[in-house]
């Protein structure tokens, strides 16, 4: 019974946050190509800022959310934890994937090179690394517990480096820029009201991206689990 609602979870149609998701997601679209104006310094290659940003946003909330459940699944040994915290890291591997793609293109133009090591994109760099082995340790460990304890750790640490990416710009002489969005001066002091009104809708459609696609994955990775318990009594009843 429940592989059969958590299937009905998975494949049915598309509900209000699908559509609200796709309504703000078209709004972000309008607003970056036929509403904000183009940057004076940068020209259109700015226009890639409405990207990288929330990719950035939603790579760092998403190891948050594998951060908080790995400390609660340390806590209470309980397996739903477990999942929030290996579904979300999935997520935040690939966003903080385009992250690492975003930011060389939107680079070249401006600075001459695709890359340098610089401190914000080597501790990016390294960010993806230790959830890239997060992932990995997942996929090699055979014994569950064993492997979701070690997971949880990783999780853990790695989230450690975040504030090291933000703060680094501040701390070192980097090539990348300082925080124009949340800065000494004020929110968005740095920046035309309209690119920041468009950046805030961006934010709005990635943040409702992840809840979309985290429920989704969260929702596999019950059924796979009930498949999974459902396969054990059948071999321990024959």
């Amino acid at each position: 019974m429940a592989e059969e609602n958590s299937s009905k979870e998975i494949s049915s149609s598309p509900g209000g946050l699908f559509w609200l998701t796709a309504g703000t997601m078209l709004a972000a679209l309008i607003a970056i190509y036929l509403w904000v104006p183009t940057e004076k310094n940068e020209g259109i290659v700015q226009r890639i800022m409405y990207f990288h940003i929330p990719c950035a946003w939603l790579a760092f909330f998403a190891f948050f959310i594998v951060f908080v459940s790995s400390i609660l699944f340390l806590w209470k040994k309980e397996r739903e934890w477990d999942i929030y915290a290996h579904c979300s890291a999935e997520i935040g591997v690939v966003f903080c994937s385009l992250v690492l793609v975003t930011g060389p293109i939107w680079a070249r133009p401006i600075w001459g090179v695709w890359w340098v090591w610089d401190a914000r994109l080597t501790s990016t760099l390294v960010l993806w690394l230790i959830y890239i082995a997060y992932l990995m340790l997942r996929g090699q460990t055979e014994a569950e517990s064993t492997r979701a304890r070690y997971a949880a750790v990783v999780g853990i640490v790695g989230f450690l480096d975040i504030p090291l990416i933000h703060f680094s710009v501040l701390w070192w002489r980097t090539f990348h820029p300082k925080p124009k969005v949340i800065s000494a001066e004020g929110l968005g002091q740095g920046m035309d009201p309209s690119m920041l009104a468009t950046l805030c809708i961006s934010l709005a459609a990635f943040t409702l991206l992840y809840c979309l696609l985290m429920g989704r994955r969260v929702a596999l990775e019950r059924t796979k689990d009930e498949i999974d318990r459902l396969k054990r009594e059948k071999l321990y009843s024959s």
